[in-house]
């Protein structure tokens, strides 16, 4: 009697322990992105690209003979929340890696659970640098492969000679750090402290009346001006838009930007804004084989998902390209490593290579954790593309530690342990 109830129990467990059982034959991926709040403007889609990548693998036959399921997260642009909806993934979830966050105030809120946990995560965003962590990839620009190409560019003949700077920015960590780095490359060259323009705003800031006046009054003092901006958010919708309101125009004071892309200029009149710039290491309108399929895939995907915004316009980015190579390799190196083991897969990333959206083939630093990207300075065009204007050779191997500030003097370019 005592051997029926047993077994009855055992059948009964088993019918309910089925669906972790199903759970069991998946690989959980995390995705950590801002679906609501200042920062949705930018992440959602970086959400959405990620949820492309998996269903073209799962489609190939997944990894290690399972399939992806992802597990999705709105930190709501809260940063602290950021920190809990990571635990939630790694420690409740279980996920074998998380792809996410987009400021760099995000990421710092998210790093010691990563390292804490001995976890993976992939950051697909430019950032300031002055990091370099074993539990992070960074699959976005270090300053060497963006804000600083942009800043020589801005001084060179070809970019209008400049000699006067604004450093206009979201008032955090990233923005700060950068013009930190930015302001000693400056006086590097021989520009004074007089000719450098620095102002904040916090997130979410809508009104650039005066500070657009303010850049106007110090463009008139004489030199050729020009403005760097690490506006984040969707407060860039209203700086553009005051651009085009008080006449801003690119040939008297160009404005190169390094966190607007096609995306944040999509509700944005660009004809006003014609000839202003971008920094990035990828453009929608790069013609290459690799970018049409690209572009294809996501259109195809946008409209059979029924994405707001991307079913009827489709853009691509460089944030959504970042992210589709970082998904991309790690799938790679899971397959290399045959674990998902989080120091197994770090091991099988060092050197993994892939060929990007943008044509050029990307590599991870066998060291550094970053990967190695080409620069592109793109132009603002009336349709809200961009048309690349400069470039560098070829791509160009990250410096996580800034040679400019006097405290980075012998770091090693290898993750902390």
């Amino acid at each position: 009697m005592l051997r029926r109830s047993a077994l009855a129990l055992a059948a009964a467990a088993s019918l309910f322990a089925t669906p972790a059982a199903f759970a069991a034959d998946t690989i959980k991926v995390g995705v950590l992105h801002s679906l609501s709040g200042t920062m949705a403007i930018s992440e959602t889609v970086l959400k959405d690209t990620v949820l492309m990548a998996i269903d073209e693998i799962n489609a190939k036959g997944g990894l290690l003979g399972k399939k992806l399921e992802p597990v999705v997260v709105d930190p709501a642009s809260n940063w602290p929340l950021f920190a809990e909806k990571a635990k939630q993934l790694i420690s409740q979830d279980k996920v074998a890696v998380v792809f996410g966050c987009w400021t760099s105030v995000s990421r710092k809120s998210v790093l010691p659970v990563f390292e804490q946990t001995n976890s993976l995560l992939f950051y697909p965003v430019q950032y300031e640098g002055e990091e370099l962590s074993k539990n992070v990839f960074y699959t976005g620009a270090a300053p060497n492969q963006q804000a600083i190409p942009a800043v020589e560019y801005l001084m060179s003949k070809d970019g209008g000679g400049a000699k006067r700077f604004v450093l206009l920015g979201t008032d955090y960590v990233y923005p700060r750090t950068t013009n930190k780095i930015l302001r000693a490359f400056l006086k590097s060259k021989g520009i004074p402290e007089a000719d450098i323009m620095e102002d904040y705003t916090p997130f979410g800031h809508a009104d650039y009346q005066s500070i657009i006046a303010k850049i106007k009054k110090f463009a008139a003092e004489g030199k050729k001006t020009a403005v760097i901006s690490t506006i984040n958010g969707d407060s860039n919708v209203p700086f553009y838009k005051e651009l085009g309101n008080q006449g801003l125009k690119a040939t008297d004071v160009p404005v190169v930007a390094f966190s607007v892309g096609e995306e944040e200029l999509r509700g944005v009149d660009t004809k006003p804004l014609q000839g202003h710039l971008a920094a990035w290491n990828y453009f929608m309108s790069i013609k290459a084989p690799a970018n049409d399929a690209f572009i294809k895939k996501w259109s195809d995907y946008a409209k059979a998902k029924g994405i707001a915004g991307h079913k009827d316009k489709p853009l691509t980015n460089d944030p959504m390209e970042a992210t589709y190579i970082g998904i991309n390799m790690w799938a790679q190196a899971v397959t290399k490593a045959k674990s998902t083991d989080t120091d197994k897969v770090i091991a099988a990333m060092a050197g993994q290579t892939f060929t990007a959206p943008s044509g050029i083939t990307s590599k991870m630093d066998e060291k550094n954790h970053h990967l190695h990207k080409s620069v592109f300075i793109g132009e603002v065009k009336a349709d809200g593309q961009f048309n690349v204007v400069w470039k560098t050779p070829g791509p160009v191997k990250a410096q996580p530690w800034s040679p400019y500030i006097p405290e980075n003097k012998g770091k090693k370019d290898e993750p902390t342990k």
